[in-house]
């Protein structure tokens, strides 16, 4: 731990300052050749619910670490070579047999639907893939039966891909309902203080972007059910390191991108639609695979009746592959597991930075807690600067320091961070 005296951080070692361009020798008991073909290490080999984890086995999948500490999950993840792998290996088989896997690849995107299913514990059927978190709100905001005077509640301030869909709705006479957030939170009280009866969807984020703060989803799944209210979730900042299940939460409505806790590609994402409530929608697109005989072009049309019928066309399928991968190794570790590593990992970091007297508004304790941890420091583009600048990657919101670590992240890295922290004239 680290002892502050005479006002200063006094550490319990010392490492040389690691400048850009260096490397993370330190931190990682061989040098890989930059250049090595990426090979993921076999799903047998991994610790699966095991208590003892292999933690620093599973770094190995993430070249990331070999030059970066990279704290910025909440951002844009690194893929793991698994990802990488799945991803090159579709890309060299459509360049060597063209469309001759045509057959192989809708078994694939069965195979990455139940896996997606899997996470949320929902059926197989109620999965549609997007193109990102943006793309799966949209679609619920423009196919759900909006009447004149109905009304839609969503929180501010909150990341813009889960506000312009609804806002977006004024213009078909849809009534904005907006609850203001309490230094990132949103309770049930705050909720009922603005709701009004002609409320008919609720759409929030599991987790607070800029804070950290993640909502009480059963609870207010409850809220939501007592007024017959639909409840919409945007989920990409916590699906891959919380578990969820949607139907103990109930929740009606959920999209994901990929390319953050998921560990997986840019320009995937998942859309969860329940049963009931989407034999109600009305696809906003539809195309020659949102209909029950996508072969059939006599001009058949009938609408599927799974959530496939929101996916109009050719999907993105090198994300596909990528996302798969990625579900695959989250799920053989098991989210509850990754959970516990990552709150781990930010106990150390808020212990350390309350030792050097730096501010919080995350929750760390409780249930409203998350993946990510922000700090107040009295200079806080400086700090983000230098931190940057010697490799640590994390992310400057609202005018304080973001971090996010992920399962492979070390306890070496959470105080190398501070130490560099504390460098720039925090304390």
């Amino acid at each position: 731990m680290i002892r502050i005296q005479f006002g200063k951080p006094v550490w319990p070692y010392s490492w040389p300052i690691w400048r850009k361009g260096g490397t993370m020798d330190h931190m990682t008991s061989q040098k890989t050749d930059r250049k090595r073909k990426l090979s993921p290490t076999p799903l047998s080999r991994l610790p699966g619910q095991d208590n003892r984890m292999h933690w620093h086995e599973l770094r190995s999948l993430f070249p990331v670490t070999e030059q970066h500490i990279f704290l910025n999950h909440a951002a844009i993840a690194p893929l793991s070579t698994k990802a990488a792998d799945a991803m090159a290996a579709h890309v060299r088989d459509v360049a060597t047999e063209a469309s001759h896997g045509y057959p192989r690849w809708l078994k694939q995107i069965n195979k990455v639907r139940k896996l997606a299913a899997t996470l949320i514990g929902a059926g197989v059927d109620d999965i549609a893939f997007v193109g990102n978190t943006s793309s799966g709100l949209a679609t619920i905001a423009e196919s759900f039966p909006w009447q004149q005077g109905d009304a839609v509640m969503f929180a501010v301030p909150d990341y813009p891909a889960n506000v312009y869909p609804w806002m977006h709705l004024k213009e078909r006479g849809v009534q904005l309902c907006p609850v203001s957030r309490q230094n990132g939170r949103i309770e049930p009280e705050q909720l009922e203080a603005a709701w009004t009866p002609n409320v008919r969807m609720l759409a929030l984020s599991s987790v607070d972007y800029a804070t950290g703060f993640a909502v009480d989803l059963p609870a207010i799944g409850r809220w939501c059910a007592q007024r017959d209210i639909r409840f919409a979730v945007d989920a990409i900042q916590s699906l891959g390191i919380m578990p969820l299940d949607v139907k103990e939460c109930g929740i009606h409505f959920l999209a994901a991108g990929a390319q953050k806790w998921l560990l997986g590609p840019m320009g995937i994402g998942l859309l969860y639609l329940e049963p009931g409530q989407r034999a109600r929608l009305r696809p906003p697109l539809v195309g020659w695979k949102s209909v029950v005989e996508p072969e059939n072009f006599q001009l058949n049309f009938e609408l599927r009746e799974d959530a496939a019928r929101f996916e109009p066309g050719t999907l993105n399928l090198p994300g596909i592959y990528g996302v798969g991968a990625a579900l695959e190794l989250l799920l053989d570790i098991g989210v509850e597991n990754i959970r516990d590593r990552v709150f781990g990992l930010i106990d150390q970091l808020a212990g350390h930075c309350t030792e050097l007297g730096l501010a919080s508004p995350t929750p760390i304790e409780g249930g409203h807690r998350s993946g990510i941890y922000s700090v107040e420091v009295p200079e806080p583009e400086r700090s983000y600067q230098t931190l940057m600048e010697a490799g640590v990657f994390h992310s400057l919101r609202d005018g304080k320091l973001r971090f996010s670590p992920h399962f492979y992240n070390t306890d070496e890295e959470i105080d190398r961070t501070v130490e560099l922290l504390a460098r720039t004239g925090v304390v």
